[in-house]
C-alpha cells in the first residue's frame, strides 16, 4: 500500500490478491479473465485482475503458491505485456507494476523445482526483505503504539503500555512476526480494565502464546 500510494500511480487502482486462497481452477479466469462461455459457469464476460490494474498496481501475496502452470503464464503477460482472456482470441496490453510477497525461501523453492526460475528473476527486480520481528526489536514500540491506537474507541479505554511492559515485548521471540504482536496487543485491551496494561497481565498472554517448538 505505502509504495502504491507514494508512486505516480497513486490514483490509480490498487489491486490485491491471495494467490493460496484461491482454487487452481479459478485463479487463471480471476488474473486473466474470460470470455462469455469459455467454460461451465462463464454466464459472462470477465475482464480479470490484471486489466482491472491497469496503470495501476496488482499485489500478488503468497506468488510461491501459484501452480507451476500458471507461472508460466505469467511471465508470458510480465514479459509481453499483454493478458489473453481464457477463451480470447486476441492479446490486450496492459500496465501494471506487480509487487509479489511470500514468506518462502525463493531461492530453495527455485532448487526443488517448485517455481519456475526465470519466473523469479523476473519479478526479483527491487528485493525487499523483511527482517522477523525479533530482529528488530527496536520496531516493537512503534508498532504496539499504532496497534494501541487502533483499538481506541468509545468503549474501550485509551491503553499505554509502561517502559517495563515494552521491554517485556521486545525480549520475547514472537515466532508469529508482526501479525501476532498485533493479537496480543488486541487481547491485552480486551483484557485490562486499566489505562496503564499490567505487567503481570502482559507476561500472562505472552505465556498463553508460547508453544513447544518440538510440536
Amino acid at each position: 500500500n505505502l509504495i502504491h500510494k507514494k508512486s505516480s500511480r497513486a490514483e490509480k487502482p490498487f489491486i490485491a490478491i491471495n494467490c493460496a486462497a484461491i482454487p487452481e481452477n479459478m485463479l487463471e479466469a480471476m488474473l486473466f479473465g474470460h470470455e462469455k462461455g469459455a467454460f461451465t459457469g462463464a454466464s459472462s464476460a470477465n475482464k480479470g485482475i490484471f486489466r482491472a490494474a491497469d496503470t495501476g498496481t496488482l499485489l500478488l501475496d503468497e506468488i510461491s503458491e501459484m501452480p507451476l502452470s500458471l507461472q508460466a503464464k505469467l511471465l508470458r503477460v510480465l514479459q509481453e505485456k499483454k493478458v489473453t482472456p481464457i477463451g480470447g482470441q486476441r492479446d490486450i496490453d496492459v500496465d501494471v507494476r506487480v509487487i509479489a510477497t511470500t514468506n518462502r525461501d525463493m531461492i530453495n523453492e527455485v532448487k526443488e523445482k517448485k517455481f519456475r526460475e526465470d519466473l523469479y528473476y523476473r519479478l526479483n527486480v527491487v528485493p525487499i526483505k523483511l527482517p522477523l520481528l525479533r530482529d528488530r526489536f527496536e520496531d516493537i514500540p512503534d508498532l504496539t503504539s499504532a496497534f494501541l491506537i487502533n483499538n481506541y474507541n468509545e468503549k474501550l479505554l485509551n491503553r499505554s503500555i509502561s517502559y517495563e511492559g515494552m521491554n517485556i515485548l521486545k525480549e520475547y521471540s514472537w515466532p508469529g512476526n508482526i501479525r501476532e504482536l498485533k493479537n496480543v496487543i488486541d487481547r491485552l485491551c480486551l483484557l485490562s480494565s486499566a489505562e496503564d496494561v499490567p505487567i503481570n497481565l502482559i507476561k500472562e498472554v505472552l505465556s498463553e502464546d508460547r508453544f513447544d517448538e518440538d510440536n
